[in-house]
């Protein structure tokens, strides 16, 4: 994107973050109305994980078990997250979690049966602030989930997050801690704390923009993680503008987006869980449930984009 086209684009995120974010309240609204007198057989698509059941875990088990979440964390630690009293399923409608732009260097590698190195940069929430332990970070369940996908195939995700990071901090961490690793995945977690101190949004309009535009020039795939839909981050009024300007900048710099925010207030909003099913007792982090949901709508966001006829004919290497 040249420099004029991207400061046109600063404005336009700007000016238009209202306009997005009145849609997506009065979508969230409709949607909400419209749940409650669908049928099953006119229900929106959804992914489903009927075998996703948080369980207590033994002194001797393992930390990490695919498709269950086991509390690890020790009695003294109050910020770390419990497990929902009774299994609960993990859903979302499909369209939150999927990919619009084929992932054609990740299925490059997957193809050629190359080690996949995916990189997870973010603040606290892709650091695991809330879970029981980091290997109950999305992160960790991310690799978890796409090792049982992509059976036999070597998949490193390596987690980047750093608590209580903005934009710009983790623009500078790009060279040290997320291009020497070429990957062939980024997934950038943004905006959260720039909400949370009342960040102007022009400012990270310009920031997110060149960030963006830094990652796909590393020659990676970007996707996009947006906010998380938890108390703290709700009761903030820049937020629907944050989540508008986001999406806006996707569809500008034609990267992909993973719908965090949508996903999570339809936990909320449509499926009436409680917050303290994926929200730690902070009311601003995800629990070990949340995280681990997460993961599974992401990692089947991936393989479908990965798996797409068109990502294969885009994979194919030049003669």
């Amino acid at each position: 994107m040249t420099s004029k086209k991207r400061t046109a684009c600063w404005r336009r995120a700007a000016a238009l973050s209202a306009l997005f974010a009145a849609h997506t309240f009065f979508a969230a609204q409709h949607s909400t109305a419209m749940a409650q007198a669908i049928s099953p057989s006119n229900a929106p698509a959804r992914f489903v994980a009927s075998d996703f059941i948080p369980v207590a875990a033994p002194t001797s088990a393992p930390t990490t078990v695919p498709a269950v979440i086991r509390s690890t964390a020790p009695a003294s630690n109050p910020a770390a997250a419990t497990a929902p009293a009774t299994p609960t399923v993990c859903t979302a409608p499909v369209a939150f979690s999927h990919l619009a732009r084929p992932l054609t260097h990740l299925m490059r590698s997957l193809a050629s049966n190359e080690p996949v190195t995916i990189v997870a940069i973010g603040s606290s929430s892709t650091a695991g602030a809330g879970a029981s332990s980091r290997d109950a970070s999305y992160p960790s369940r991310l690799a978890v989930e796409l090792r049982q996908r992509f059976s036999g195939r070597d998949i490193t995700v390596i987690n980047r997050g750093m608590n209580g990071e903005e934009t710009d901090n983790m623009m500078a961490r790009f060279a040290a801690d997320v291009f020497p690793a070429h990957p062939q995945l980024i997934l950038w977690q943004v905006g959260t704390n720039s909400v949370l101190r009342d960040r102007p949004l022009d400012r990270h309009a310009e920031q997110l923009y060149r960030g963006i535009d830094q990652l796909k020039a590393s020659g990676a795939d970007v996707v996009l993680i947006d906010l998380q839909y938890s108390p703290a981050v709700v009761a903030k009024s820049e937020t629907p503008d944050m989540v508008a300007q986001i999406a806006l900048a996707a569809k500008n710099e034609n990267v992909d987006l993973f719908q965090r925010f949508a996903a999570m207030r339809d936990w909320s909003e449509v499926q009436h869980l409680p917050f303290d099913t994926f929200v730690a007792p902070d009311k601003l982090h995800m629990n070990d449930w949340g995280y681990a949901c997460m993961a599974k709508l992401l990692a089947n966001g991936i393989a479908e984009a990965v798996n797409r006829p068109i990502a294969s004919v885009a994979a194919q290497r030049p003669h």
